[in-house]
């Protein structure tokens, strides 16, 4: 049964440049569908919905998204859907909304949730996701920890006690939290077996994370305490002023690796896929027998291990093999699926060249 008083922030202000030309700034990542009929940010929301019913949801994202956001999700009150004055990162969007929650209820418990992950075996999450609540609730900071499959040098890693066993459900003290590895230092943190990948799932009471940026973020703090009461006629104008001002940093760096006495979760295998890149796609959906992901109409001769994402267009391919084909009305992709990490690189010369209508 779900508490009262728990809550739900979800993330939603990335731009997902790696996925250009699909995701746009009006229309990115969270925003798309890769699996099903359904986009990232409302299998977010259906996901948690056992634990939090919409109506405890709340939305960070930016002036771009919200409108498509509030359209994809009528369930959640419109009042929380919340666009942000400026990026500044996790740091200050999470003390935002803690800062929201706690003069709503101040026994507020919060889960923050990315919008734009994978997750396909959603019942043994929510019993991770349940745990940790109560962790939270009992005053902890509490966060997700995923056991790695391979020796990811992209994400950030938590790291356990020395025999630390997944899928026990238990907490664990975090003995520290690690910056993105080089490619050797990960394959030690794998072969270790208690060096888990840092999610950005992470729990805590609105009032205990308010404490820890009083404690390390103390300008952030101050100015988040500035604002009046949510729902106050001028809370929007002192918002636009107080948050542009707040630093540039994210909740990792500020608060979790100067925190002490942080739990985490060390789970098993619930499906986690954080969707970063095309071929992160790629790996999700089924293949034909040339091992071709097609979303669209195919003719191919010679060609396997590619992506094809061109509804309503026929793509022949001959002879070709790990591309990704990406067409939309302005603009066509094609690279080498082993560079997918590398799209955003071209957003950045699109940015550079000022062509603001393929942004």
């Amino acid at each position: 049964m779900a508490k009262s008083n728990y809550c739900g922030l979800i993330l939603a202000g990335g731009r997902g440049t790696r996925f250009w030309p699909r995701s746009r700034r009006n229309s990115a990542k969270q925003v798309l569908r890769f699996l099903g009929e359904r986009s990232l940010i409302q299998q977010t929301v259906d996901r948690l919905r056992p634990v939090l019913p919409p109506e405890r949801i709340w939305i960070l994202t930016n002036d771009h998204l919200r409108s498509e956001i509030v359209r994809q999700l009528p369930e959640v009150p419109k009042k929380q859907i919340l666009a942000e004055p400026a990026q500044r990162n996790t740091a200050p969007a999470i003390g935002l909304a803690a800062q929201i929650l706690h003069g709503i209820d101040p026994e507020s418990v919060m889960g923050v949730f990315p919008a734009d992950h994978m997750i396909l075996k959603p019942a043994r999450y929510l019993r991770l996701v349940r745990r940790a609540f109560q962790s939270a609730t009992a005053g902890n900071i509490a966060v997700l920890g995923i056991q790695p499959r391979w020796p990811e040098t992209g994400y950030g890693y938590i790291e356990f006690p020395t025999g630390i066993v997944a899928g026990t459900g238990e907490p664990a003290p975090v003995r520290k939290f690690h910056e993105k590895p080089d490619l050797k230092t990960a394959k030690r943190y794998v072969k270790s077996g208690n060096f888990y990948w840092n999610a950005g799932m992470f729990f805590w009471k609105a009032e205990v994370l308010l404490e820890a940026l009083r404690e390390f973020l103390p300008g952030t703090a101050a100015l988040l305490a500035s604002l009046p009461p949510f729902g106050h006629r001028n809370f929007n104008a002192k918002l636009a002023g107080a948050f542009p001002r707040c630093e540039n940093i994210s909740i990792d760096y500020a608060v979790l690796e100067k925190a002490t006495g942080v739990v985490g979760y060390a789970s098993d295998d619930f499906g986690w896929n954080d969707v970063g890149s095309w071929n992160a796609v790629y790996e999700l959906l089924p293949r034909d027998a040339n091992a071709n992901v097609v979303r669209g109409d195919l003719l191919s001769h010679l060609s396997t291990g590619n992506y094809i994402d061109a509804p309503g267009k026929l793509v022949a391919l001959l002879g070709v093999k790990d591309l990704i084909v990406v067409d939309t009305p302005d603009a066509l992709l094609v690279a080498d699926r082993t560079r997918a990490q590398e799209v955003g690189e071209l957003v950045k010369q699109l940015e550079r060249q000022k062509r603001e209508e393929l942004l």
